[in-house]
């Protein structure tokens, strides 16, 4: 099921899955490569993503509470 942005899965705890915006992560990173390719330098990349890709994986992500599983 999926509520304002995040994904709950069924089981008998409280769970969230973090596909989509592993998903999300990824085709925005792909984008910012397809569009520069290796033109601009590792900096630029690396704040590129920061600024663009990061939030996208960071969405909602308070809302659950994290655990290594």
């Amino acid at each position: 099921m999926r509520y304002l942005g995040v994904h709950f899965v069924k089981n008998r705890t409280m769970k969230c899955s973090l596909n989509a915006a592993k998903r999300g992560f990824y085709r925005a990173a792909n984008s910012i490569f397809s569009k520069i390719g290796r033109i601009a330098s590792e900096e630029v990349v690396l704040q590129l993503i920061k600024s663009k890709c990061v939030p996208v994986l960071l969405y909602c992500v308070e809302a659950c509470a994290l655990c290594h599983v």
